[in-house]
């Protein structure tokens, strides 16, 4: 993968990427693995953008189903992973907020179901039902109806009245 690539088209998603990495992951070995596939896969499949929707999209739709698969994977195969570094930019911003509240809420997304929790994510990032539907291969009002559910079991995950 060369810097000019990098540069140009990941590194300013980053955020998009750290974001899904984090959710699917527990540990710092782990979101740098999620990290560094999403990046290489990225790279991998640049020539099927096809331009149908925004490079974000793409990167967001690729985040997840990357994410996902690998959290397939180790859960069929714990010795799958090996570990290599992110770039120090991304370490250093990478899987702990400085907002305890934020952390909380990242806590409490990771007990959510798989599918949920990138729904959920792209809601955060204030994208539209319809951008949602999109990404995840569902129809919007599907989306508002899930994104009602997740917002109610968040509240009892966040308050403690769920296990």
């Amino acid at each position: 993968m060369s810097t000019d690539f990098y540069e140009i088209w990941i590194k300013p998603y980053a955020a998009i990427i750290i974001k899904i990495c984090r959710a699917y992951t527990n540990s710092q070995e782990d979101f740098e693995d999620y990290y560094q596939e999403v990046c290489l896969q990225i790279w991998r499949t640049r020539n099927n953008f096809g331009g149908q929707s925004d490079w974000s999209t793409w990167v967001y739709r690729l985040a997840l189903n990357v994410s996902l698969t690998l959290l397939k994977k180790k859960k069929n195969d714990p010795q799958f992973f090996t570990s290599e570094f992110l770039p120090n930019e991304l370490v250093e911003t990478s899987p702990v907020f400085p907002d305890e509240a934020l952390n909380h809420l990242y806590d409490a997304i990771k007990l959510l179901s798989e599918v949920d929790r990138g729904i959920v994510l792209l809601y955060l990032e204030e994208k539209s039902y319809q951008e949602i539907a999109d990404i995840t291969g569902t129809n919007p009002n599907n989306i508002g109806v899930r994104i009602t559910r997740i917002k109610e079991r968040l509240k009892k995950l966040m308050d403690g009245k769920v296990n």
